[in-house]
């Protein structure tokens, strides 16, 4: 009895290692990094930061590519059905097109289902930024302005179901704002957005702190509120929305990183491991301090699942406010 339980030991052990052995060298060329924006968004800013920190963690240079437009469909999807499943071509992926896009189109071109979530990485309040010289000092008296005049409100979104559209659209309906009379104007992305605001080409930008954060510190642009349950560290003079009298806001901004459907596991755990590690590494945290972004991590699991409950959410929210098509 003995020797049998031996063997049967030694035998899994030697299947262990066999499957192990079998496990292709990764990475062994260079990865592509898609970021479904253009440049100079805070996608793009998170995702070469991680990209230069895992490039060298793995050995192999991690190249970002922007591709720009259709509210991040079109570099959603080259990575997710058009590229092959083998861990070479990652998105940078955030709720835009994904939790928001399937809760705000009843086909979607890209679903949950054709992602395998490695891991998330930071969480972002969003803010509601004016031109520097416009007439509002606050963020209450902005707001009757926009219920008295929603025909003069225009905004920047990459899409009609982006991180702006929703946040936009959940704030009108909060102070009974008329939506249908305003007008959404389409960017490229984030830094597009708020260089039209401080142009003066859109009235209000919707976006991160991170994304408004030089343009507001430089005097470019006027950040009139944050939208989170405390004051943000890096704006800490700009008053929340509730602060503001404005109740029930819930939208926020994320970014991390998914793969096509089919990536093999053994490379699905080494990516989750390497981000899990770089949210721990003191110097990958001293650099997304710099660019004003704080890590919130998720495993793989526990990914997937916020974003599944999230987009739940947001599909009830998309009815509730009229733009779900």
């Amino acid at each position: 009895m003995k020797w049998k339980i031996l063997g049967v030991i030694f035998f899994g052990a030697a299947m262990a290692v066999s499957a192990f052995a079998q496990q292709p060298e990764y990475p062994v060329r260079q990865i592509e990094y898609v970021v479904p924006a253009g440049a100079g968004g805070g996608t793009d800013a998170i995702a070469r930061v991680v990209a230069d920190f895992i490039g060298k963690k793995f050995g192999q240079p991690i190249m970002v590519v922007n591709k720009p437009g259709g509210g991040g469909v079109i570099g959603s999807s080259y990575v997710l059905k058009q590229q092959k499943p083998d861990g070479y071509t990652i998105l940078a992926d955030v709720h835009s097109f994904s939790s928001m896009l399937v809760a705000g189109m009843v086909n979607p071109p890209v679903t949950l289902e054709d992602r395998v979530f490695i891991a998330r990485l930071v969480v972002n309040p969003i803010v509601f930024a004016v031109n520097v010289d416009a007439p509002w000092k606050t963020f209450k008296e902005f707001g009757e302005w926009v219920k008295a005049n929603p025909e003069k409100l225009t905004w920047g979104s990459v899409g009609p179901a982006g991180l702006s559209a929703f946040g936009v659209h959940d704030w009108l309906a909060a102070i009974g704002a008329d939506a249908t009379k305003t007008k959404m104007v389409p960017t490229k992305g984030a830094a597009d957005s708020v260089t039209k605001l401080a142009g003066g080409h859109i009235v209000l930008a919707c976006h991160t702190v991170a994304e408004c954060y030089a343009l507001h510190k430089g005097g470019k642009i006027k950040v009139l509120a944050v939208q989170a349950q405390k004051r943000d560290k890096y704006m800490p003079e700009v008053p929340t929305a509730l602060e503001e009298g404005v109740k029930g806001l819930s939208v926020i901004w994320w970014t991390g990183i998914t793969m096509r459907k089919g990536t093999p596991d053994y490379i699905v755990s080494k990516w989750e491991k390497a981000v899990e590690e770089l949210a721990k590494d003191p110097e990958f945290v001293k650099r997304m301090d710099m660019i004003q972004s704080d890590i919130h991590y998720l495993d793989s699991k526990d990914f997937a699942n916020f974003v599944y409950d999230e987009a739940k959410y947001y599909t009830e929210l998309a009815k509730r406010i009229g733009i779900r098509k």
